[in-house]
C-alpha cells in the first residue's frame, strides 16, 4: 500500500504561482512513477504531468506546458508541482497518483494503483 497526501492548494490570483506537494508513505517511493491530475467542476479528469521513478523523464499536458513543472525528491518521499502563470481555467481539484509504470500514469489513469484525496486550487481573475 502507498498513501498519498496532497498539500499546497489554495486561492491565488491569475498570474500567480502555487507549489503543490504530494507526500508518500508506505512502499518505497522510488519504485513508483508519479503524476498529477486535475478535475474541474463539471469536467472530466485531466492529465497534468507525470514523472518517472528516478525523475529523469517528465511529461506534461498541453494546457500546462511551459507553465507547470513536476519534480520529485526521493529522499523526502515527496513529489511537487510548481505552477506558474496561473489562469482561471487552472481552477480544479488536483490529485497525485502513483503507479510502478510511467506509461500507466501517462496514458491509462484508470489503471493507476494509488490516488491521493486531492487539494483544491482556485485561480481568481
Amino acid at each position: 500500500q502507498v498513501q498519498l497526501v496532497e498539500s499546497g492548494g489554495g486561492l491565488v490570483q491569475a498570474g500567480g504561482s502555487l507549489r503543490l506537494s504530494c507526500a508518500a508513505s508506505g512502499r518505497t517511493f522510488s519504485s513508483y512513477a508519479m503524476g498529477w491530475f486535475r478535475r474541474a467542476p463539471g469536467k472530466e479528469r485531466e492529465f497534468v504531468a507525470a514523472i518517472s521513478r528516478s525523475g529523469d523523464i517528465t511529461y506534461y499536458g498541453d494546457s500546462v506546458k511551459g507553465r507547470f513543472t513536476i519534480s520529485r525528491d526521493n529522499a523526502k518521499n515527496t513529489m511537487y508541482l510548481q505552477m506558474n502563470s496561473l489562469k482561471p481555467e487552472d481552477t480544479a481539484v488536483y490529485y497525485c497518483a502513483a503507479d510502478p509504470l510511467i506509461v500507466i500514469v501517462r496514458s491509462t489513469p484508470t489503471a493507476i494503483d494509488y490516488w491521493g484525496q486531492g487539494t483544491p486550487v482556485t485561480v481568481s481573475s
